[in-house]
């Protein structure tokens, strides 16, 4: 039989089929309206956020702990917790119940899932991220979430912020949080959570850590950073680099508790 009678036969019965019917071709398709779904981003927050409850129920803390739920750290409150990028996952597990928290995320679409799950344990979202260059610099989204944070910590919410720029430097603090200090005239409260069984996505820009079941966990609050309100731009920075030396302190000392105890 002619091979080129066999190919045109093939393609009239529907044997071949077009690039376009590929399983590929089919996900690119839907994946661009799934990700704009407001259900599948609600499903998946509300897995994540069992998931995080998952590692606090079954994560131990040990002892040398925050005893964050006794009221130690009331005489600071309302107070700007700060923390890492990559490390602040467990946060709203941990976090204790009944007091208000406004915690600020980036406004990324990438973040939005983060907005969601957070909000499923209780804690408002502010969108927006703190500059690293000052009140000035900051872009018109960032100045309205400080805004918001400071209107918030002056109703005696206590705040949750990130202290590092997205994509910048890792573990450096920005102005923004050294700034909503000195415009609030509340205390940076610098603040890391650890497990013992985890795993660090080495490639990912701020070493983001995956935080398993079936370990130890801590919770470390460092010494609290005050900002005066006349804070020039020599002490703003000074102040900017205390919050990143406090947050350093508070990271490795969780890091030591959950590695060191037995």
């Amino acid at each position: 039989m002619d091979h080129e009678a066999v190919k045109g036969s093939a393609t009239r019965s529907g044997v071949r089929r077009h690039p376009s019917g590929t399983p590929r071709t089919f996900w690119r398709k839907i994946r661009e309206p799934l990700a704009q779904s407001r259900f599948v981003k609600n499903a998946i927050a509300s897995l994540f956020a069992q998931f995080v409850r998952l590692i606090r129920l079954t994560n131990r803390v040990v002892d040398g702990s925050a005893q964050i739920s006794g009221g130690a750290y009331s005489q600071f409150e309302p107070g700007i917790i700060a923390l890492w990028h990559g490390q602040h996952l467990l946060t709203p597990a941990y976090y204790p119940k009944g007091r208000p928290l406004v915690a600020m995320v980036s406004r990324s679409a990438d973040a939005e899932l983060n907005a969601l799950m957070i909000e499923k344990f209780g804690i408002e979202a502010v969108r927006g991220s703190g500059g690293r260059e000052g009140a000035k610099h900051l872009d018109k989204g960032g100045a309205k979430a400080l805004i918001a944070l400071k209107k918030s910590l002056a109703t005696g919410k206590n705040v949750a912020m990130i202290a590092d720029i997205p994509h910048g430097t890792p573990r450096d603090a920005g102005l923004g949080i050294v700034l909503l200090a000195r415009l609030s005239g509340r205390p940076i409260l610098p603040a890391a959570i650890a497990t013992s069984r985890r795993k660090v996505l080495e490639r990912s820009w701020d070493k983001t850590t995956i935080n398993l079941p079936f370990g130890r966990s801590s919770i470390v609050v460092g010494t609290p950073v005050f900002v005066p309100a006349n804070a020039d731009e020599a002490e703003m920075e000074r102040k900017r680099q205390e919050v990143t030396a406090a947050l350093n302190a508070a990271t490795a000392e969780a890091y030591r508790l959950v590695d060191g105890s037995k």
